[in-house]
């Protein structure tokens, strides 16, 4: 049989030469060299000269693919279609976001009443010139007068906090909370709390963030001001957030940290004038959320005993477990989460990484379905004890996010806003495959391509992952997956271990030590997808972000044979020194980390970092932003440079590097089209598709 070969003409690449400096550290006796960790700074005058010569490499390899603009025009109108977010109810107003198709930044509405007409609360277009001001939360005062809404900047973590006055729409002036994180505001009375750290020095984007503490702001006073309600000097490596009870009765205070999957719950009775922290849940080992209060008792969901999650009723003045009530019982399913609203009880499940859900009394009678329009992902219901209409949203990997209204007395759905594409469900196949990994572990895999497609070993195909810190990946909407598709391309997105989907175990079996278990996962997906004859080692295209990052980095240099296109995006990729930047060390959960003797012993054998070597890897594209401070882009930069100086032949190691861009979340419309563009122009090219738009 005649071997395929890619029609596409190489390009040629001429990489910058990357100054080595080379510096040595040990870890419990091992002596590690590194060429590049001048490049972990990033403010200095050399890395950003290094940033721009980089890019000029990128851009002008990518300006030679034929197709490139002709592609940027069709994903810009597929992109091109209204989007909604399901609305709030505040007082008389709902509240809700939209995009026409193209803004770079959706635009909150007001309008009073279901039937009233929309006006525009808050445009954060109008905020900075290229869009990339974004809007990272909402929160309303309980009287509905002020509304205390997250700004974030250029894709960073950090967040001010400014207040608007809802009737008059005006931003008050006096209120601006800087240095916020991973905080929104929790309104109580006339202020709220929030949580934060101190203002970082010159290198805001990359220094590690210590000293997470939870504050009170009093409307009219300036951040100066405000009450500190709890700060843990005896450990800085911790989280800290405030909640409050819909009565406004109960304050919770939420402890996390970086060693830890769970979370430490204390509360205060207000009513009572609670002076002292009164401690609900102790074990970090286990996670505990407070959903709801009824008078005196709490409804909490825990995995506490149950890996796939039950929710318990809970004395607040006698929390001992044995006085436990329980209300949701665990189920072979995951409980993915539960919520109130309309004085009844909704509980998610995730069946096969799909979603399910189920409609409840709160003591936990009367459990029924609220029936899905397919298979995919819902969530999102959830309101006030007194609101008997509530809104759900509903996608799939052929179906549009699309806001259901829930009548609670009726227990009925109807459409509430759907957006219109051009994509029609029925072209596509949507189907589940089981394969066996590497220990014998099955493994689920969603596989999507268009009908008819001939399943004989040379299609073109695209393989997503993350298997990392609980999350679930499950079936959503991609303007850019179906543009694929329609040229003739498979979609593969194995939900391996490290995620969630199948509760705690699933989960921990791809942490620490058992990290290696999420890559053989992903391996033993693309070995399936080549053995059925979806696709062939030539034709499979790998991509990641963040943790999924650095799994395509895993997988790239553990089995370099396998695959003909790698893009690795914003990825963690240096596993020794990865808890030394911003919050960093909140990831040792996960991974463990090389301070321990022992857990160094495992990270080196798969930091990407560590394990390039002299070989022929597969055309490459890291994907970073220069204001990522989640993964800080140091990670990318020096994998980049030591890629480029290991590969062997001719296949490109490129590094996009996005401006004024961060870790993702709030990136403008007009930044992810440019790159939509470019990586599956990257991909696509390299892996032998001329396509016909």
């Amino acid at each position: 049989m005649e071997t395929w070969k890619n029609p596409n003409a190489a390009i040629a690449v001429s990489y910058p030469e990357t100054k080595k400096v080379e510096t040595t550290e040990n870890f419990h006796g091992t002596d590690i060299k590194e060429n590049f960790r001048w490049l972990e700074n990033d403010t200095a005058a050399d890395t950003k000269a290094w940033v721009i010569e980089e890019n000029k490499v990128t851009f002008d390899y990518l300006d030679k693919i034929t197709f490139r603009n002709k592609f940027h025009e069709v994903v810009e109108k597929s992109f091109n279609f209204e989007k909604f977010s399901q609305p709030s109810k505040e007082g008389e107003n709902y509240f809700f976001s939209k995009n026409d198709g193209l803004q770079n930044q959706s635009v909150v509405y007001i309008q009073k009443g279901l039937d009233g007409s929309p006006e525009v609360f808050l445009n954060p277009n109008e905020l900075s010139k290229e869009g990339t001001t974004a809007l990272a939360g909402m929160s309303f005062s309980k009287d509905h007068q002020y509304c205390a809404y997250n700004l974030a900047k250029a894709g960073s973590d950090w967040n001010e906090i400014h207040v608007m006055d809802v009737a008059t729409r005006k931003e008050m002036e006096s209120e601006k909370i800087e240095w916020v994180k991973f905080s929104g505001a929790t309104w109580y009375k006339n202020g709220f709390y929030y949580s934060c750290y101190d203002k970082p020095g010159a290198h805001a984007l990359s220094s590690q963030n210590n000293g997470h503490k939870v504050y009170y702001h009093k409307l009219g006073t300036s951040q100066s001001k405000d009450e500190l309600i709890y700060a843990d000097e005896k450990n800085p490596k911790r989280y800290h957030s405030a909640a409050i009870s819909e009565d406004e009765r109960y304050l919770f205070l939420y402890i996390g940290d970086g060693a830890n999957d769970g979370n430490i719950v204390m509360f205060k009775d207000l009513s009572k004038g609670d002076k002292q922290w009164r401690t609900l849940w102790a074990n970090m080992k286990y996670e505990f959320g407070v959903i709801d209060n009824e008078g005196d008792y709490f409804l909490v969901n825990t995995n506490y005993k149950a890996d796939n999650r039950r929710v318990v009723r809970i004395n607040a003045n006698d929390t001992a477990e044995a006085n436990w009530k329980i209300i949701i019982p665990e189920e072979k399913e995951l409980l993915e989460g539960a919520s109130t609203g309309g004085g009844k009880l909704f509980a998610t499940y995730l069946k096969d990484a799909y979603t399910k859900i189920y409609v409840l009394n709160t003591d936990g009678s009367n459990k029924k379905e609220i029936e899905l329009p397919a298979i995919g992902t819902s969530g999102g219901l959830g309101g006030r004890k007194e609101d008997m209409t509530l809104f759900y949203s509903f996608t799939s990997f052929t179906y549009a996010p699309t806001i259901f209204k829930y009548d609670v007395a009726s227990g009925k759905s109807e459409i509430f806003k759907q957006p219109k594409t051009n994509f029609k469900p029925e072209n596509y196949e949507v189907k589940q495959v089981r394969y066996k990994s590497t220990d014998g572990t099955e493994v689920p895999m969603f596989v999507v391509y268009k009908k008819g497609l001939a399943l004989n070993g040379n299609n073109p195909c695209y393989q997503y992952g993350y298997g990392g810190f609980n999350i679930n990946i499950t079936p959503g909407f991609s303007v850019s997956r179906l543009l694929f598709i329609d040229q003739g391309g498979v979609v593969a997105i194995p939900n391996i271990r490290g995620g969630g989907e199948y509760g705690k175990q699933w989960h921990e079996s791809g942490t620490k030590e058992r990290k290696q278990n999420v890559f053989n996962d992903f391996i033993s997906a693309s070995e399936y997808l080549i053995k059925e004859k979806y696709t062939n080692s030539k034709r499979l295209a790998i991509e990641g972000g963040s943790n999924g990052g650095l799994l395509v980095g895993a997988c790239m240099t553990q089995r370099p044979d396998l695959f003909a296109c790698c893009v690795p995006g914003v990825g963690v990729l240096d596993m020794l020194r990865f808890h030394r930047f911003t919050i960093g060390w909140g990831w040792c959960a996960d991974y463990g980390c090389a301070d321990s003797a022992e857990d160094f012993k495992y990270l080196i054998k798969y930091s990407p970092l560590h394990n390039i070597k002299d070989t022929a890897y597969p055309p490459t594209m890291i994907v970073t932003g220069d204001h990522d401070d989640r993964v800080v882009p140091a990670h990318s930069f020096k994998f980049a440079a030591t890629m480029q100086q290991h590969q062997q032949g001719s296949n490109p190691i490129l590094i996009r590097i996005d401006v004024n861009a961060g870790h993702g979340a709030g990136k403008p419309t007009s930044k992810v089209i440019d790159e939509t563009t470019d990586k599956w122009s990257f991909i696509m090219y390299n892996i032998g598709m001329q396509p016909t738009f």
